[in-house]
């Protein structure tokens, strides 16, 4: 004979799944999956629901007392701010003192699905009328999953949820539609009526993972900034100075870095007519040629500097002054970049910072005692800086340390932007707020999980990608609004329930206390 049970199990995202297990004898016969939770609140609403399925009937709520029979036309619809103080406690389900035969049916979290559907709507999303694309990319922000998924996370939360087909439907006219043009241009629209959209513009490259073996056109084994050596994407991001994504691009696993900046700002020009622009993009994109084809495709531009040349800059400080410099100390200085035709004078702003000089000569301290290990026989042959190899002798290279130390505190910034129309101390602020390029990526990364890409077709890939665009843009969105981090956010909001309670045939709503 077979038997029936509750079973509790930890899911790889950390919730715990609730499922009724049917079995006969060792030999597990059926699976019913509840769903899964995140909070004890969740949890507790999940074995309930479970404990009725199984043991129909043995859960029932009873709020009868010896008086006549409620008529189902006389049951109030209450609110949690109608009950008795006795029935209500933050954050749970509700439940409301009156006659019959009661049980829950469902506990929807309206509030956290009221909350992102109104983020969607003022971000100007609801433009593309698909309610299945938007069902995507607020389940996403509530758990990051597959697509398929994405309806099992609807499901927990009692959230309209379309059906598989329908989603997989949406997917294609992604590609068919261009959504992701229609969004960034709402992206734009509202950054632009709230907080003025800016000439001055982030951007920054990633590269997103598959988990594949091959290569294809598009996913190219190339250089990785997680050091993995799986076939990959590269993803180009611009973003406002507050983080904001503004347009979104992937290119070749394999493709230069240096390559992306200008197709992704053309991008932004075109479908915004924006003319004037600034963008600010770290030392990956420092290349004499690079630098030429952005400031010939009509841009301005702020690039970090490496300070190999800054001693032959700064000369004059350090022939007067030596290494001695003030904290937050500026120096301006020119240099001549790329060589024959392609040569420019180029304007490089310095500034020297106490914190940096601490932190550049703790990490020239610990280079020289592994150069100094390997060049004893302590450690290893391996490439490591500040270590001279000729062929069997190894020592430390004192010119290279002397100048590592002469440089320690020193950050180089390069423009195109003349020093009468923007001070150095525009420049630096400027480029200091590309940390938000990196926060966006973070968010992308880790909280949206838009990796690994399990995705093959290059509009499949280009579908997800847009799912994520969106997904981002809301969640920069509410971190905004509420000053906090998005993880935490849907947490709080996710834990609290409303309940759906079946009386005498009748289905009651019950809010929850906020």
């Amino acid at each position: 004979m077979g038997s029936r049970f509750i079973r509790k199990v930890r899911t790889a995202s950390g919730a715990i799944a609730v499922q009724i297990v049917e079995k006969n004898g060792r030999t597990v016969i059926g699976i019913e999956h509840l769903g899964s939770a995140n909070t004890d609140e969740d949890l507790a609403v999940l074995l309930a629901s479970a404990k009725e399925r199984l043991l129909p009937g043995q859960d029932t709520l009873d709020f009868s007392v010896e008086q006549k029979p409620v008529a189902m036309g006389d049951l109030p619809n209450w609110t949690a701010q109608e009950l008795p103080a006795e029935t209500r406690s933050a954050g749970r389900p509700r439940s409301a003192p009156v006659a019959a035969d009661a049980k829950v049916i469902a506990s929807p979290a309206t509030e956290l699905w009221e909350i992102l559907e109104a983020a969607y709507d003022r971000l100007g999303f609801n433009i593309l009328d698909d309610t299945a694309f938007k069902a995507m990319v607020l389940a996403r922000l509530i758990e990051p999953t597959s697509k398929a998924q994405s309806i099992r996370v609807l499901q927990q939360i009692d959230a309209p949820h379309p059906s598989l087909r329908t989603l997989f439907r949406s997917l294609g006219a992604c590609i068919e539609k261009d959504y992701r043009d229609q969004l960034a241009k709402g992206m734009v629209a509202y950054r632009s009526a709230t907080a003025g959209l800016a000439s001055l513009v982030m951007y920054d490259v990633t590269t997103l993972h598959f988990e594949a073996k091959d290569e294809d056109k598009l996913r190219k084994v190339g250089m990785s900034k997680e050091r993995r050596v799986d076939p990959q994407i590269q993803v180009g991001l611009l973003v406002d100075p507050a983080g904001f994504p503004l347009e979104l691009h992937m290119f070749e696993g394999n493709k230069a870095e240096t390559t992306t900046i200008i197709p992704v700002l053309q991008a932004f020009q075109a479908r915004h007519g924006i003319t004037d622009l600034v963008v600010v993009a770290d030392a990956g994109m420092l290349s004499a040629n690079n630098l030429n084809a952005i400031e010939d495709a009509g841009f301005k531009f702020i690039v970090g500097s490496r300070l190999t040349k800054a001693p032959y800059d700064l000369q004059e400080h350090f022939d007067t002054k030596g290494n001695r410099f003030t904290n937050g100390q500026v120096l301006e200085s020119t240099r001549v970049m790329g060589t024959g035709k392609n040569a420019r004078e180029r304007r490089i702003v310095y500034q020297w910072s106490a914190k940096r000089f601490a932190r550049d000569n703790r990490n020239i301290n610990l280079m020289e005692r592994k150069a100094l290990a390997v060049a004893e026989g302590k450690s290893p042959m391996k490439k490591v800086r500040f270590l001279k190899v000729s062929g069997a002798e190894k020592e430390l290279d004192e010119k290279v340390i002397e100048r590592a130390r002469m440089l320690a505190g020193l950050k180089g910034y390069v423009t195109n932007m003349l020093v009468d129309s923007v001070p150095a101390t525009l420049v630096i602020s400027a480029y200091h707020d590309l940390w938000q390029v990196e926060a966006s990526f973070r968010m992308t990364k880790s909280d949206l999980r838009a990796r690994p890409i399990f995705h093959r077709e290059k509009d499949s890939i280009d579908a997800h990608l847009t799912v994520v665009f969106a997904a981002l843009a809301i969640g920069r969105h509410l971190q905004e609004l509420s000053g906090v981090p998005l993880k935490r956010l849907i947490t709080d909001l996710k834990a609290i329930r409303s309940a759906k309670v079946l009386i005498n045939g009748q289905v009651l709503t019950f809010a929850a206390q906020v």
